[in-house]
């Protein structure tokens, strides 16, 4: 960070400077600095399809759940 953000664009004006230029920084290191690990995507996009994949997941457990509670009642009233 130093090496990239600190060093190149000083001297600072003050500390308010530092802090917005750490801002920039980090929204860029988070969610435009492209993975070739990860798919080529921002981290930030990454940990979204992660998130979107358990609540997806969750979804279909729920889903699966609930179809065997049905089946069962039905077989018990059979």
């Amino acid at each position: 960070f130093k090496a990239e953000v600190i060093h190149p664009r000083g001297p600072w004006r003050n500390a308010e400077a530092v802090e917005f230029a750490t801002l920039e920084w980090v929204d860029w290191f988070n969610n435009r600095r492209l993975l070739e690990p990860i798919g080529n995507i921002p981290p930030a996009e990454a940990e979204a399809r992660y998130y979107e994949q358990l609540n997806e997941l969750a979804m279909v457990a729920s889903v699966k759940q609930n179809g065997l509670r049905d089946s069962r009642r039905g077989s018990d009233h059979s």
